[in-house]
């Protein structure tokens, strides 16, 4: 798989994306934490405008994504982000950048997110064989991992040292890596075959609704998300007023505890590669989400700013990354195993909706609670509400797949292989894979 150069290609521009995503959702709410010492309530409305665009355009976005190249899809949001982040790293260094042109820019390059993340989910599909599925996602998600190291710790020291600005430039210049990057791939894309009656573009969402909700695997996948999501946007809103505020930690420190899930996400990524093969892609969802889930209970004991404090944060945030990364591979390994490849835009888009598309609300829920019952209590009620993802899982047949990946729903059934659906319910517990990939749930 490395010797192929547009799978090289495709992970060097995701990671360097990865990179500039993941240093930008640092960057804007610790600007307005402490440049413009917002509130709960406009964090939590900084971070919910933010979010937004996976509610209103991840159905239409699914759907566009299966008609058109991903290549060119990628392409071209990433340089969209490159220019934004650009123009407001200019917009900053001549003037203030209030919060109003905050919440432009996080619209903006949340939007332009949402376009990247299905296609390039969808990408891979088209790169490698359905035997590759496993490793090639892991492979990308250890990418992911290494951004989740390095942005939030880049994003948040460069807010401290320098500016806003600066650290909004660096976003821009990672995508503008991802960009250069992704512009080698050279395949030629198999796409589906557009139909003749030129369908609307309802017809073709409703027919990704359909295909997630009739099958029993991906539409627990989306209610244990969505559980997961609501209640980790929550959390997250908390959490960034928590650190500084009730722990008094500066914003380089905060950005280290932040980066401390990029290790853990980074074993996870490993991990992925042999634990769902050995013990059963059920159970390793079930386990890894309670325990990543689990660790942020732990967290509103922590008082004052001292060594241990900062450890244990750290700690905390290896555990997490580690668990959510596990559920992160194996679920995308599940869905894609489970879609038909005309279907792969619209099937990862629906299920982002459903997770993903409540984030705001999240997001708002927990500006709400951090102002009127204040930051202690309210990251120990949204902590436990994530809880509520795993058990989710454990309650349903998700549990129960084995160690072999379900059949597509495009592979007829036969005397020898049921349908998919019955598969994706019962697994096949007496066959392993030698596999090594949303969302975290």
């Amino acid at each position: 798989m490395w010797r192929d150069a547009d799978f090289r290609s495709l992970w060097v521009g995701q990671t360097a994306s990865q990179l500039g995503e993941h240093a930008s959702l640092v960057v804007l709410p610790l600007f307005a934490v402490l440049t413009l010492h917002a509130d709960a309530g406009e964090l939590g409305v900084l971070r919910a405008v933010g979010q937004a665009p996976i509610l209103l355009l991840s159905l239409f976005v699914g759907a566009w994504v299966d008609r058109w190249r991903t290549r060119t899809t990628m392409v071209l949001t990433d340089l969209g982000r490159a220019l934004a982040l650009g123009a407001a790293a200019v917009a900053g260094l001549v003037g203030p950048l209030g919060l109003p042109g905050l919440l432009a820019l996080a619209f903006a390059v949340g939007a332009l997110s949402v376009f990247f993340d299905v296609a390039y989910q969808a990408s891979l599909v088209r790169l490698v064989e359905r035997d590759q599925l496993v490793r090639g996602n892991s492979a990308l998600e250890g990418s992911r991992s290494a951004a989740q190291i390095g942005g939030p710790a880049l994003g948040g020291a460069l807010v401290s040292l320098l500016s806003a600005p600066i650290a909004a430039a660096s976003s821009a210049l990672f995508f503008a890596l991802s960009f250069l990057s992704i512009r080698r791939i050279r395949r030629s894309e198999s796409l589906p075959k557009r139909p003749e009656d030129h369908r609307r573009l309802w017809r073709r969402i409703l027919e990704g609704l359909r295909f997630v909700a009739g099958d029993t695997a991906l539409r627990t996948v989306c209610l244990a998300s969505a559980v997961f999501q609501f209640s980790f946007a929550a959390v997250m809103t908390v959490y960034l007023l928590f650190l500084p505020r009730e722990l008094h930690l500066s914003g380089t420190v905060v950005g280290l505890a932040l980066a401390a899930a990029g290790p853990g996400a980074l074993l996870g990524s490993v991990l992925a590669a042999r634990l769902p093969s050995r013990f059963g892609h059920g159970a390793v969802l079930v386990c890894a989400a309670a325990l990543g889930d689990g660790v942020f209970l732990c967290v509103p004991a922590l008082h004052g700013s001292s060594a241990v404090t900062v450890a244990a944060l750290l700690a905390a945030g290896f555990v997490f990354g580690a668990g959510g990364q596990l559920v992160n591979v194996t679920v995308m390994a599940v869905r894609q195993a489970l879609t038909p490849d005309g279907m792969q835009g619209r099937a990862a888009a629906t299920i982002t909706f459903a997770g993903m598309g409540v984030t705001p609300l999240g997001s708002l829920l927990g500006g709400f609670l951090a102002e009127e019952w204040g930051l202690r209590t309210s990251l120990l009620v949204t902590a436990a509400g994530m809880m509520l993802s795993p058990l989710v899982m454990a309650l349903s047949p998700l549990a129960r797949l084995g160690r072999e990946l379900p059949a597509s729903h495009d592979a007829p059934p036969t005397a020898d292989r049921p349908a998919a659906g019955e598969m994706a319910v019962r697994g096949n517990s007496d066959a392993a894979h030698d596999a090594a990939p949303g969302t975290a749930l």
